[in-house]
């Protein structure tokens, strides 16, 4: 996939992601996408890399994973940043 399919990807992926992780997400738009991007990447190399096959294109199964793999990732930073 080419860097704007990514972000394109990543952007619909992060969205998603926050829409379903409860609780109060830190960060805004713009972090957002920058972790659905992220969760995106990571996603497809788990996916990868645990047999599922390589992210390819935009299908069922790579939205899929991307999705998980920015809650993953929402949920860490979550975690990070939380004030104590």
């Amino acid at each position: 996939m080419g860097f704007l399919a990514w972000i394109v990807f990543g952007l619909i992926a992060g969205v998603v992601a926050k829409w379903l992780t409860p609780g109060p997400a830190p960060g805004g738009f713009i972090v957002t996408v920058v972790l659905g991007i992220v969760g995106a990447a990571v996603g497809g190399f788990i996916g990868t890399t645990l047999g599922f096959g390589s992210v390819s294109g935009f299908d069922l199964r790579s939205m899929l994973i991307a999705i998980v793999g920015a809650i993953v990732v929402l949920v860490i930073y979550g975690a990070v940043t939380r004030k104590k």
